[in-house]
């Protein structure tokens, strides 16, 4: 299923951008190369078989997501991902688990898995903690753990070409995505502010976006990002002028348009409005006004 890409160079770094852009199911790769060593950042679907990739030295995920580890069994190279995100790329079966889904949209995945992205457990795969320091030689590359999206979403720092990598913290118009068993949604807002705090030339993002130059250009394009937050925290607490359950919620959504029908979008939709009523009744906006049945206050 492999569509195709193009590099692109910012410094050292190699943007392996998808033919669509990087759309889902693709993603922009990267390759980092040092005097000392090289390393493929989240091999995609973009990128074809093991017989295509680029020679580097090694591997390294942002995070436990199918589209992140495309062919990862077939790739002879060292594997290394965050420590909280290392059990779903040793193991198919726990990054199947840590979707959450209910057993039929589970077997659906579990094909996927392996007839269209070619996931391949990895107990092999090395754990790395925030800050982790790959020595390329004349640059470096060091984890930035970014959680929320997963437990461990990371993303990349690279000097001193600053290259600032943030993988899943897309940029897109559709928000933040928060919607697996590790997901967690003020995590997230923590892992958005840490990114604005960070001076770079260029942020590449794993989806769409590509490649923001400029810190300025980046910061405000990461506002608009956070804003997605609050317009869901904003359309839940107004549909729930009148009391509703956790089904009404996920009926009525708030991630996704009506008109997308797959077999995880209730899922999903459950997830991220359980975060989100958490927090609001955390906060005193919302209240429990019977088993199971939310309120705006």
């Amino acid at each position: 299923m492999a569509q195709g890409w193009e590099q692109i160079d910012h410094g050292a770094v190699a943007v392996l951008r998808a033919a669509n852009g990087g759309g889902y199911p693709y993603g922009n790769s990267l390759v980092v190369r040092g005097s000392g060593g090289s390393l493929l950042v989240d091999p995609s679907l973009a990128l074809g078989g093991a017989e295509e990739l680029p020679p580097v030295d090694a591997v390294v995920v942002s995070h436990a997501h199918e589209d992140h580890v495309v062919g990862l069994g077939e790739i002879d190279r060292p594997v290394h991902v965050h420590e909280a995100d290392l059990a779903a790329v040793r193991s198919t079966r726990a990054l199947l688990d840590g979707y959450g889904l209910p057993p039929a949209a589970a077997a659906d995945m579990e094909q996927s898995l392996v007839a269209e992205f070619r996931v391949g457990s990895r107990p092999d795969a090395l754990p790395v903690p925030d800050g982790h320091v790959f020595d390329l030689g004349d640059r470096t590359a060091t984890v930035v753990h970014l959680p929320g999206h997963t437990a461990g979403h990371s993303g990349l720092l690279v000097e001193p070409d600053g290259f600032f990598y943030i993988a899943d913290i897309d940029l897109t118009s559709f928000g933040p995505y928060y919607g697996d068993v590790g997901s967690d949604l003020e995590a997230f807002e923590r892992s958005i502010r840490a990114c604005a705090e960070v001076d770079a030339r260029w942020y590449g993002t794993f989806h769409q976006k590509g490649v923001v130059e400029g810190a300025e250009e980046f910061r405000t394009r990461l506002q608009a990002y956070r804003a997605v937050i609050a317009r869901r925290d904003a359309a839940l607490t107004a549909f729930l002028a009148e009391p509703r359950t956790l089904a009404d919620v996920v009926a009525h959504r708030l991630v996704y348009r009506p008109h997308v029908d797959t077999a995880y979008v209730d899922t999903v939709e459950e997830r991220t409005a359980e975060l989100h009523i958490d927090r609001l009744v955390r906060a005193g906006s919302v209240a429990e006004v019977g088993p199971g049945t939310y309120r705006a206050v």
